[in-house]
């Protein structure tokens, strides 16, 4: 099998060949059909490519097909964010009576889907500690359909074992989703563990600079044809432009996941040794408590840490206003440093109630980008020192 480099290159030369070395645009909501019998077959065939833009489209098709390769699955399908693709997932395999299973320490948009939406659609959820697999055993209902897992999870880094969770739900007929955002294909590979689906907000790091919202969820066939049809009905469609900034971005994937590991270790390094932090959470750290298990199911670590202050959220707020380098936004994955404090930013997905619950009013998630090591760490550095005074 060719070398991920080589994937992200070359998978999707052969949809929709053309003479052109970078793929053409295909700007428009329709295709035309050379006879009845091709329009009537491309209505109803599942994730196609050139019938109607909101059922499929060629940039869409070479997009999943790369996604598809690097993440060892049998196919995939574009949404219009990483929300897109987990909601229409979720609706398309569960129903009013049955039973989810997520994680407390989860992204704010997944739990605003577990704890406010799926109630109200009849949909039972439990959010469970990820880091204890017998957690989610003693979840398990008749009624439970789905687990959903995030690892490593947003904010707080915390690792799920794959194996532990997938060996219980096969034992129990049900479906497993994972959120590979954070650690990408290069660095996990939850299908290779017996994950069922697994699903990217590719805004981050399969499209890595900043100028596109999508998402990505990547399967069995069976599976995405289920939740291809829901989407139908949802119309969370990624535009043309987008799915080729998308295609464009992940050519370069291998290269700056390389950079984000380095990256994102030093800087963890270097703020798990300052006096004004109480807490770094990486789990490329030996002293991560779920260390091993991290290097067990994971090949890289990642750019993206949390870092606990000791004065609380004061230390915090004013790190943030310190750095030079890292800009304060919401996102993370691209090659510009970003930093954020995560109960700010999911006031508009969760309850002060539930944010308490989740992340910890002194933390400061950072996502490191693609500068230079040094100048980075020298920043952060310099941040944690003018706070800390």
């Amino acid at each position: 099998m060719p070398g991920d480099s080589t994937i992200t290159v070359h998978a999707d030369r052969d949809i929709h060949p053309s003479r052109a070395v970078a793929p053409p645009i295909y700007q428009t909501a329709a295709f035309w059909a050379e006879d009845g019998e091709s329009f009537a077959a491309g209505a109803v065939a599942p994730r196609g490519k050139d019938f109607y833009t909101r059922f499929g489209n060629p940039n869409h098709a070479q997009v999943a097909a790369v996604v598809a390769e690097l993440e060892h699955t049998e196919t995939a399908l574009v949404t219009a964010s990483g929300m897109a693709a987990v909601t229409t997932a979720v609706l398309a395999l569960v129903s009013a009576g049955d039973h989810v299973i997520g994680q407390r320490s989860t992204y704010g948009g997944t739990a605003s889907l577990l704890l406010n939406l799926l109630p109200r659609l009849g949909v039972a959820t439990t959010l469970v500690d990820q880091t204890d697999p017998e957690a989610f055993a003693k979840a398990l209902t008749p009624q439970t359909r789905l687990i959903l897992v995030e690892s490593p999870s947003n904010p707080l880094l915390q690792i799920t074992d794959l194996r532990a969770v997938v060996d219980l739900a096969r034992a129990h007929d049900v479906l497993t989703m994972a959120d590979n955002t954070f650690a990408t294909p290069l660095n996990q590979r939850p299908a290779d563990l017996g994950v069922d689906l697994v699903w990217h907000s590719a805004t981050k790091y399969l499209n890595g600079h900043t100028d596109v919202s999508a998402g990505v969820m990547a399967g069995r066939a069976e599976l995405l044809d289920r939740i291809w049809d829901v989407g139908l009905l949802t119309g969370a469609t990624l535009g043309p432009i987008d799915a080729w900034l998308l295609l464009r971005g992940m050519r370069t994937l291998p290269l700056r996941v390389s950079r984000h590991n380095a990256n994102g270790l030093a800087l963890a390094h270097v703020l798990h040794e300052h006096p004004a932090v109480s807490r770094v959470h990486y789990p490329g750290l030996t002293s991560h408590p779920q260390h091993e298990l991290a290097a067990g199911q994971m090949s890289g670590f990642g750019g993206v840490l949390s870092v606990e202050f000791a004065g609380g959220y004061e230390t915090a707020d004013a790190f943030l206003g310190r750095l030079r380098y890292p800009r304060l936004s919401a996102s993370l994955g691209g090659v510009e440093s970003l930093a954020v404090h995560p109960a700010s930013m999911w006031r508009g997905m969760l309850s002060e109630e539930q944010i308490a619950e989740a992340v910890p009013p002194g933390l400061i998630r950072l996502a490191a980008g693609t500068e230079d090591t040094a100048d980075l760490v020298a920043d952060v550095l310099a941040a944690a020192d003018a706070a800390s005074t």
